[in-house]
């Protein structure tokens, strides 16, 4: 787990830095109207990915917990029922494909031109088969996460990450447009899926069974693979809606603002979701081992503190420094965007430095509940976002979106691990106070920097940050850090130091 770790973090830093240096040269290479037509595209297919139904999580936590009482039986034929229910919904996905190839001309006729249209079909039919290949090949992968081989599941994203921009570059330098793009991210995504085929067969050595269905387990899994699959529609709805808003109610300007903070908030939200995959295999190993409610809660202390280090130091980092790198990466048009962060990022800590409660909840198949109060909290954030956007335009669709998380992520959720989990969170939020001395202490320390450091000068931030992170780690070293902590920090330095030497 901590090799997939530092693989899951190495895997969003190269994300993030594609991100920032490859899409501006892309847009260059591709002009404006053609790389819209390549992002229209792309959204348009990421409704595809939702057919998934929330079954890759199923696979993990069933495998995992087969896995767990040593039943190879069970598990080739639970790889057989999954493979055939993901075939099942690539063929559905070839005749939405099919449906949609034929309704582009009257979806998109007033706002793309012949030759435009002509593209996105062609986009449509790759794009199609993309994903009606990958959802049968997927399984490999989830099989693959629910043996905890973490370190290649982690590579072969890294790869994929890295291959897509060395490939198309060139690729865009001679000329070829979005279309192009397409093919090679397909090509890409296929390969990485049919090395996780090889893998599983020749080093996991998984068997499918594809005789009679074990109807009540199927149900069982459809039951469970529901309110994930209602999570994740509810979730994307959470965290698009307020842009939809303030576009009707407040014109476009303040939608580039919220879309510019909303970059950062995703990015925040991915240093603690890239390790929260990692957690799921094994809560369900934990479950399956009947394991006490003293040993989840212990679980979801030592993973929420470590969260907790690398969330407060993003948070407190972004309060410090985040200003005036948005006026000088965006533009001083941009500056609420810090503000619009700030409201959400400081709510949205809470949630994401609990997810081993959510891995808890999947395992135990207890899901339900957190999905109805998804629901609940995306109703309350639209109802209140409204009048808010209205007196106070992104701002106030802030503030809606942070007044909603408290209510359902922390109060609702916490008192439900409480009380129905069983997971003691009066002992998880004694540890998290305790360590939040070293954090606010840091904090104080960081405004005084101001008064002797340049914050304003964009060439001297690294240095900044630089002196910052050092104050931050030494405060958490000494007042906040338990054994098993410092354990952790100081043997990652140590392999670090090693790889540096030998090279």
């Amino acid at each position: 787990m901590k090799k997939g770790a530092i693989l899951s973090y190495l895997s969003m830093f190269i994300t993030i830095i594609i991100a920032l240096l490859y899409t501006p040269i892309m847009i260059r290479l591709l002009g404006q109207s053609e790389y819209g037509l390549y992002a229209l595209i792309g959204s348009v297919a990421a409704y595809f990915s939702i057919l998934d139904l929330g079954l890759g999580n199923a696979i993990v936590r069933y495998t995992s917990r087969n896995r767990a009482i040593g039943d190879k039986e069970a598990e080739s034929k639970l790889n057989g029922m999954f493979l055939i229910l993901y075939s099942i919904i690539g063929l559905i996905t070839i005749i939405a494909g099919i449906v949609f190839y034929n309704i582009i001309d009257t979806i998109f006729a007033a706002g793309l031109s012949t030759v435009e249209l002509k593209k996105a079909k062609i986009m449509v039919i790759i794009l199609t088969i993309n994903f009606a290949l990958s959802f049968p090949l997927a399984v490999f992968g989830s099989i693959m996460q629910a043996y905890e081989r973490f370190v290649i599941v982690k590579t072969i994203e890294i790869v994929r990450a890295l291959a897509i921009p060395i490939i198309t570059l060139p690729i865009l330098f001679l000329g070829y447009g979005s279309i192009a793009m397409v093919i090679i991210m397909s090509f890409v995504n296929i390969s990485c899926l049919l090395f996780n085929v090889l893998y599983s067969f020749k080093h996991l050595k998984i068997n499918f069974y594809f005789g009679k269905i074990d109807t009540s387990l199927l149900k069982e899994i459809l039951g469970y693979s529901f309110f994930v699959f209602l999570g994740v529609i509810v979730d994307q709805i959470y965290w698009n809606t307020d842009q939809f808003i303030l576009g009707a109610i407040a014109g476009t300007v303040p939608v580039a603002v919220y879309a510019i903070a909303m970059q950062f908030i995703n990015i925040y939200k991915k240093f603690s979701t890239s390790i929260s995959s990692l957690f799921l295999p094994r809560a369900s190993i934990m479950v399956a081992n009947h394991s006490s409610n003293t040993e989840m809660t212990k679980s979801m202390i030592k993973y929420g503190r470590i969260q907790y280090i690398i969330m407060a130091y993003i948070l407190t980092g972004f309060i410090l420094f985040g200003r005036v790198f948005v006026n000088h990466w965006a533009g001083s048009n941009y500056d609420n965007a810090y503000y619009i962060t700030l409201i959400i990022m400081v709510p949205l800590m809470i949630p994401l430095i609990q997810n081993f409660g959510i891995s808890v909840l999947y395992a135990k198949n207890m899901q339900k509940f957190r999905s109805v109060v998804l629901i609940f909290i995306a109703v309350l954030n639209i109802i209140i976002t409204i009048p808010l956007v209205q007196s106070y335009g992104g701002i106030g669709a802030a503030v809606a979106t942070a007044i909603s998380l408290t209510i359902g992520n922390t109060i609702i959720m916490n008192i439900y691990y409480h009380n129905k989990i069983g997971i003691n969170m009066l002992h998880f939020w004694r540890n998290i106070l305790g360590m939040s001395l070293p954090v606010l202490l840091a904090l104080c320390v960081g405004f005084g920097m101001k008064f002797i450091l340049d914050f304003n000068d964009l060439l001297l931030m690294p240095f900044n940050i630089l002196i910052y992170s050092l104050i931050y780690m030494s405060l958490m070293w000494y007042l906040g850090f338990n054994v098993y902590e410092k354990d952790l920090f100081s043997s990652t330095l140590a392999r670090f130091r090693k790889l540096l030497l030998r090279k």
